[in-house]
């Protein structure tokens, strides 16, 4: 039971990261790679925080400014250089390996006797308390990115993603949007690994690796859920999401408990995201076909 308890703390641990997925590939149409490199940035600078006495809470905050920049960055490198947007992914994030391995100053960092969120109180009961602080942060997650998108700016945003010219014709400047828009995602990305670094207490410089795949899987099985008419809401899009990041870790702990071969974790990754894409276009041309 602690270890499927686990699991879903961790899957509300990654709720920024299939927030900020979400939001660069489904407002903005961007298939942004920097993910990989700016989720351990948010666990390289709070772990180091946070190592040499800093409060968990300045570390988070941190490391989530330098998310934001990091996405900044690649919609600077797409938007004004005009650089494929995947291309300028792949470019920012293989810098931040670099940048996330001086900030470390080594490739790993443990947190087991700092002080960090998860065990600031004496009466911490473990993954029980830890799943309440975790599904806390996930539902202000989903708060602040469901009240941004249905404000003017946010609409701007989803207009952007949907038509550019026509958005443009009224006056918004696109670059901007999409600069703001992909520093966002990679802030809550950078959250996640914030969050993650502290819950497994320790930083990897490998711990992003291959993590836009667990985002990109969380964002279609949130797809899939919300496919009914009556769950078509950004509201509920969003929900969907952090329900697909619960869902993903429950599939993986299930795995990993029935004794699979952790040389073919990945491959098994990869199909289940495979199935979850392909859902929604095979809903579609049914729909179409009838």
């Amino acid at each position: 039971m602690q270890f499927y308890l686990s699991a879903i703390a961790l899957g509300f641990a990654l709720a920024g990261l299939g927030a900020g997925i979400f939001l660069s590939m489904k407002i903005f149409n961007i298939p942004d790679i920097t993910t990989d490199g700016s989720f351990t940035l948010g666990a390289a600078i709070t772990a180091v925080h946070i190592s040499s006495g800093g409060h968990w809470l300045t570390a988070i905050i941190l490391g989530m400014l330098a998310g934001g920049i990091a996405g900044s960055i690649t919609g600077i490198i797409h938007a004004y250089l005009k650089v494929n947007a995947l291309l300028s992914g792949i470019l920012v994030m293989t810098a931040l390996y670099s940048v996330n391995l001086i900030i470390m100053g080594r490739s790993n960092i443990p947190l087991i006797k700092v002080p960090h969120l998860f065990n600031i109180s004496e009466n911490n009961s473990g993954y029980g308390s830890d799943t309440i602080i975790l599904a806390s942060v996930a539902i202000v997650v989903v708060a602040l990115l469901t009240w941004l998108l249905k404000t003017d700016y946010g609409l701007a945003m989803r207009a952007t993603g949907n038509s550019e010219k026509m958005i443009r014709a009224f006056g918004v400047n696109t670059n901007v949007m999409k600069v703001a828009g992909l520093g966002l995602a990679n802030a809550f990305t950078a959250l996640s690994g914030a969050l993650v670094a502290q819950f497994q207490q320790f930083a990897d410089i490998s711990m992003g690796i291959g993590i836009v795949i667990f985002g990109l899987g969380a964002v279609m099985i949130g797809e899939v859920i919300t496919l009914s008419e009556r769950f078509r809401s950004i509201g509920f899009k969003i929900i969907g999401v952090i329900i697909g990041c619960l869902i993903f870790r429950l599939i993986i702990a299930f795995t990993i408990a029935s004794g699979a071969d952790p040389n073919i974790m990945k491959l098994l990754t990869a199909l289940v995201v495979l199935v979850f894409v392909s859902i929604p276009g095979l809903w579609k041309n049914k729909l179409i076909s009838t």
